[in-house]
C-alpha cells in the first residue's frame, strides 16, 4: 500500500480519501483505525464512571459474567459485553480467545504451553492463554 500526504493551506480540519479497487479487508481495518482514533471506554470503579481512553487499555476479558478492562496498574468493570468492546477498540487490538481482547503494542512475550496453547503476556504482567483457534491471526501479526 502506498500512503501519500499532502500540505495544503486554509483546511479546517484534516480529512482522509482511500483509492482503491475495491473494498479489501486491509481498507477496512484501515477505515476502522482512523474512524476509532481517540476513542474512548466507560468503566465502572467504586459508583463511579471512569472515562478510558483506548490506548491505555491493555487487555479486557469476561470474568465471572462481567467485562473487566486491565490498564497498566488497574483494572475496571465495563458495563458493555466484549463484542460491543471489540468494535470499538479497532484494529489495535485483537481476540486471542473466547473472552479476551488484547492490546497488539503492550505484547511483552509468548511462550509455548501444555495441549499447542501458548501463554501471553502484556507489559503490565497480565497473562492469559491463546487459544488455537486464534493463535494463526497472532502468529501472522507477529511474523511466525
Amino acid at each position: 500500500m502506498r500512503v501519500e500526504i499532502k500540505l495544503q493551506k486554509n483546511i479546517p480540519e484534516p480529512y482522509i480519501v482511500i483509492y482503491a479497487e475495491r473494498i479489501t479487508d486491509e481498507v477496512q481495518k484501515i477505515t476502522s483505525a482512523i474512524e476509532n482514533m481517540g476513542r474512548v471506554v466507560t468503566a465502572v470503579s467504586d459508583d463511579k464512571i471512569i472515562v478510558i481512553n483506548t490506548a491505555d487499555i491493555y487487555m479486557t476479558r469476561v470474568e465471572e459474567d462481567k467485562t473487566v478492562i486491565y490498564c497498566n496498574d488497574k483494572k475496571y468493570v465495563s458495563r458493555k459485553r466484549l463484542c460491543e468492546l471489540e468494535k470499538v477498540l479497532g484494529i489495535e487490538f485483537m481476540r486471542i480467545s473466547k473472552t479476551t481482547l488484547i492490546h497488539l503494542e503492550y505484547i511483552s512475550r509468548v511462550e509455548p504451553s501444555f495441549n499447542g496453547m501458548m501463554l501471553l503476556t502484556m507489559k503490565n504482567g497480565c497473562k492469559d492463554y491463546i487459544s488455537r483457534k486464534y493463535l494463526p491471526n497472532l502468529k501472522k501479526y507477529l511474523g511466525l
